[in-house]
């Protein structure tokens, strides 16, 4: 095909080229769109986790509390409690009464 040939044939790139600058930005459009709503989602699901979270903190803390005091009466001599201990140890599980529970570094940080 001759250069003159398609020239004259009085056919233009404005249509073929519009319609796929169209389709590029309406596709990016819709892809920018769809992020938007996935981050609010997520951004909701971080919010509703927060109270669960804080409550485990708080569950922990006094589980740790409980485990602190059961050594504690363990080493003054109890037996109920050195036989708990003990089990504890045997599954594997070590208490340190004196250890701060894990979330007094973020409070003291506040």
């Amino acid at each position: 095909m001759d250069e003159n040939e398609f020239e004259g044939s009085g056919r233009s790139a404005f249509w073929p080229l519009l319609i796929v600058t169209v389709a590029t930005t309406a596709w990016g459009a819709f892809q920018s769109y769809q992020l938007v709503q996935e981050q609010a989602a997520l951004k909701t699901l971080a919010a509703n986790q927060e109270t669960l979270i804080q409550n485990a903190v708080k569950l922990r803390a006094q589980l740790d509390g409980i485990a602190g005091d059961t050594q504690r009466l363990a080493n003054a001599g109890n037996a109920n409690a050195q036989t708990i201990i003990n089990e504890l140890r045997r599954r594997g599980i070590t208490i340190n009464p004196e250890a701060a529970p894990p979330g007094a570094e973020a409070e003291a940080k506040k």
